[in-house]
């Protein structure tokens, strides 16, 4: 660091002075149609067998950062939101949100520490194999895969049904094969395709959210169209009738799994790190924007919508988690007589649904290449073409979007239920385990004679962040298995509804079963934890020059730059 920017106080580098720690460095190819992807030259083999690789870095901060405040910005948000305001009312919406809000604060922290320290592919799959237990990592690291593949028709259904709002006569096949198609092209461009197709996407899902909170806060105090409904002052008058809260304590509880899959994907900034140009610089500022995406585009937007959309609309009444007319961002539109709003938000929902599934087969495919790579998965998703595309892994992520096409049988329904029941938890299992990697490696880095100081990215509330994580999900899992038992109308639940609430749980119990069988190693012990293999360094001297000027600032601003 320059003493102009010590004395002006930018942020270090962190650039990564040696890489030598049993990762194999990769260089891009010179050619620029190989290296992007854009001929038959980029589809032969350049990496292939057990090892940690390198994928393509070619990740900006720029690409980061909007991975990191938007990127799993979609249907749970925008559509999901209203079967959630149905069953809990407008303050439990609020309430569950904000708690996985809390959470999903303190998991970030906790992987962004872990992720600039060992940038890896596979990120907190192998954090789980490798600070907690192998049978554990193998669990979550499959347990990741199949929510991803799952996540992948899901979306495509819903892709369909987004037009259909538009023209309900073309079959929805034609819609679900155009997208599948404009994700496979994405995809041809590896790497940069998809942080290319999430920073875009993402400005466009933010901006969207800004223009709705600003145009609620105006419906609110009674600036609507003279012929809509919020053309006079509309206040908080529905929090007073029908109520802020709806269905007691059950209603407060089964928002949570509405809360968690909208949150879902959040993680996808650490995975995203392993491909960045310099995680140690990029990856840190990107995490602290998941503040800003929680307070604001969440909690802001939510709580417009609690106050302009009643909570016993008939529309919201027994809309599912895909229908996009019960999205309560287009009912405000209709409701209010903004003419063309409506149609705006179905436009920015088939945006966000689209980027979800790009995002899906990123996530999927590059955590099953890790496991390949360890030996937990067929070599055959080892093979990394010379444009850094783990080519086997994105197509088989790819094929489960053929699932999509369920949908048109006379049982496409039924089966979808049971599909989304595989992903509906998934994220809860995959965030505990990055709080609980956090808090045992922090425990192995002090067995192993290290101090704090020796981290360069330290998560803001320290281990005591990841066990007020760990609780909250557990918090979480009780609530959600409390309504599989007893849903909301019904004394006791049939075991049909309980495994469609519940059916995550049971599967990553038989992952790790299927884990402990494979390599048979138990639970590892404090002092077994390796804590230097893949350790990235650090131009320390630049670290500690920040460190010191951060020392010198007023207490305000120090929180200010720990927060922001």
């Amino acid at each position: 660091m320059s003493s102009k920017d010590e004395k002006e106080g930018h942020p270090p580098s962190y650039e990564n002075v040696s890489t030598d720690h049993g990762e194999h460095e990769v260089v891009r190819d010179e050619n620029f149609l190989t290296r992007n992807g854009l001929n038959l030259e980029s589809f032969k083999m350049r990496d292939y067998g057990k090892g940690v690789v390198q994928l393509d870095r070619s990740m900006k901060p720029r690409h980061l950062h909007m991975i990191a405040i938007g990127g799993s910005i979609g249907a749970g948000f925008f559509v999901g939101s209203g079967s959630a305001l149905s069953t809990g009312g407008p303050g439990f919406l609020l309430i569950d949100f904000l708690i996985i809000g809390v959470m999903i604060f303190n998991v970030v922290y906790a992987l962004g520490e872990l992720a600039v320290m060992y940038p890896i592919s596979g990120g907190f799959y192998t954090y789980a194999s490798r600070f907690i237990d192998p049978a554990w990592g193998f669990a979550i690291g499959w347990n990741y895969v199949a929510q991803w593949a799952v996540v992948v028709p899901l979306e495509l259904t819903v892709c369909s049904i987004s037009i259909s709002y538009w023209n309900a006569e073309i079959s929805a096949a034609v819609w679900i094969s155009i997208f599948w198609g404009f994700i496979i092209f994405v995809n041809v461009f590896g790497t940069l395709g998809y942080a290319e197709e999430e920073f875009w996407s993402s400005l466009i899902k933010l901006s969207a959210t800004v223009i709705f909170i600003i145009i609620g806060f105006v419906l609110v105090l009674g600036g609507g169209p003279s012929d809509g409904l919020y053309s006079e002052y509309w206040g908080a008058r529905l929090f007073w009738e029908p109520g802020a809260f709806a269905n007691g304590f059950k209603g407060f509880c089964s928002v949570f799994v509405t809360a968690a899959f909208a949150f879902s994907g959040t993680e996808l900034v650490g995975l995203a790190a392993a491909e960045a140009h310099n995680p140690s610089k990029s990856l840190p500022s990107a995490i602290k924007q998941v503040f800003w995406r929680i307070t604001l585009f969440y909690i802001l937007g939510l709580l417009f919508v609690g106050l302009l959309v009643s909570h016993d609309d008939p529309h919201l009444l027994n809309a599912s988690s895909d229908d996009v007319a019960a999205s309560p961002f287009v009912l405000v539109g209709q409701y209010a007589g903004l003419y063309g709003f409506n149609h705006f938000m179905n436009v920015v929902i088939l945006i966000s649904v689209i980027s979800i599934s790009v995002s899906g087969v990123y996530g999927g495919s590059r955590t099953l290449t890790a496991l390949g790579q360890e030996g937990y998965a067929p070599k055959i998703f080892t093979y990394i073409d010379k444009s850094g595309r783990p080519l086997f892994s994105v197509a088989a992520i790819l094929a489960f979007g053929g699932l999509a096409y369920i949908d048109l049988a006379s049982s496409g329904g039924e089966v979808f239920s049971w599909l989304q029941a595989i992903s509906g938890l998934a994220a809860l299992f995959t965030w505990g385990s990055i709080c609980l990697a956090h808090i045992r490696f922090r425990k192995a880095w002090a067995y192993h004679g290290h101090t704090l100081d020796e981290i360069p990215f330290q998560a803001i509330f320290g281990v005591y962040g990841s066990y007020l994580g760990i609780f909250l999900i557990v918090l979480v899992l009780a609530a959600q298995f409390y309504i599989a038992i007893s849903p909301i109308g019904v004394h006791i639940g049939d075991a049909e509804s309980f495994f469609k609430s519940y059916l995550a749980a049971p599967i990553v119990i038989v992952f790790f079963l299927c884990g402990f069988l494979w390599n048979g190693k138990s639970f590892l012990k404090i002092r077994d934890v390796d804590v230097d293999t893949g350790r990235r360094e650090h131009d320390w001297d630049e670290i500690n020059a920040y460190r010191r000027h951060l020392a010198t600032l007023p207490a305000w601003k120090r929180i200010l730059n720990k927060m922001f």
